[in-house]
């Protein structure tokens, strides 16, 4: 790809990204902490108004059917998810209420998405009059707008959640560039952040995706505990997700096999020719042997090398 002006914002400045279609799903009732705690894999009851996490949703063998940032309120938690499984994950968890008293209601429609993101996002922001959130996943109110801190390049920046009928005059509030869905994409995988959908799915485990921040290992029992619990006492992954470089210009397909000497060493995920570095960034998932950073492995004749994770 050739370098646009929103995919420079986002390396040098900051740049806004459209994601009005990812889902928000709006749990109410007296039960919404309990049952949220019971089916995802992070700390739900303990959150408190303007806290937030991220998870993930297992079924009972283990796999991940989905993510969501979760975002605490007065009267309501707020699951923020990727568009694909905004009806798969609503439909999950309405099956598991049966006496709660909880209510899923799906605001996707009202309710638009703009993601500041870039090294200059907290300043373009507090020009503006914003309280920033300071912690990650956490949330600030600004007049009918919610701040919070969370991204999806891992550029770091915000996401803002207003109501759809502002969403033209936030934007043009921001002034700011619009990076394009081939921008953030790029910017996402050079920074070795995952997506579900595309990096992570219900092929794999929990451990496997390398995204522990979604998971407690004392909140107790929720739907799919059991699995991870046993991947985590006997250390048993075979392979792990993590960001390689590539000294190539052509972008493999997902599932092209990377080698060390005749053995396979690593599986892409996605990868992307990154104008910044000159070369292909990928996310793969490496075999454990192979996943130290530094380890060299083949693309056909190509060099590559695995990464630190970010």
């Amino acid at each position: 790809m050739s370098t646009t002006k929103g995919y420079e914002a986002l390396q040098a400045s900051a740049a806004c990204i459209e994601l009005s279609s990812r889902g928000k799903i709006r749990v109410t009732g007296e039960d919404r902490a309990r049952l949220l705690h019971a089916m995802s894999t992070n700390q739900v009851q303990h959150l408190k108004p303007g806290e937030g996490c991220y998870a993930f949703f297992l079924n009972a063998q283990g796999r991940i059917l989905g993510d969501a940032n979760l975002f605490c309120f007065e009267d309501h938690l707020l699951l923020d998810t990727e568009p694909e499984i905004r009806q798969k994950l609503s439909e999950h968890l309405d099956r598991y209420i049966i006496a709660d008293d909880v209510t899923l209601e799906d605001q996707t429609g009202q309710t638009a998405t703009i993601a500041v993101e870039g090294p200059e996002a907290p300043s373009v922001l507090r020009n503006l009059g914003a309280i920033l959130p300071e912690t990650a996943y956490s949330w600030s109110q600004w007049g009918d707008r919610i701040v919070a801190r969370v991204d999806s390049t891992g550029a770091g920046g915000f996401f803002l959640f207003v109501p759809t009928s502002e969403k033209s005059r936030l934007l043009a509030e921001l002034g700011l560039p619009e990076a394009t869905p081939e921008d953030a994409r790029a910017v996402r995988i050079e920074h070795g952040r995952p997506r579900y959908g595309e990096e992570i799915t219900e092929r794999y485990l929990v451990q496997e995706t390398g995204q522990m921040q979604a998971v407690s290992f004392t909140k107790g029992c929720y739907l799919g505990q059991e699995i991870v619990e046993r991947v985590r006492s006997r250390a048993q992954i075979h392979r792990t997700l993590r960001p390689i470089e590539i000294e190539s210009t052509e972008v493999p397909a997902a599932g092209t096999k990377l080698k060390v000497g005749d053995a396979d060493a690593a599986e892409i995920a996605s990868a992307v020719f990154s104008p910044r570095l000159g070369k292909v960034v990928a996310l793969a998932y490496v075999r454990t042997p192979y996943i130290e950073p530094g380890m060299e492995l083949l693309l056909g004749s190509a060099l590559a090398h695995v990464e630190r994770p970010l």
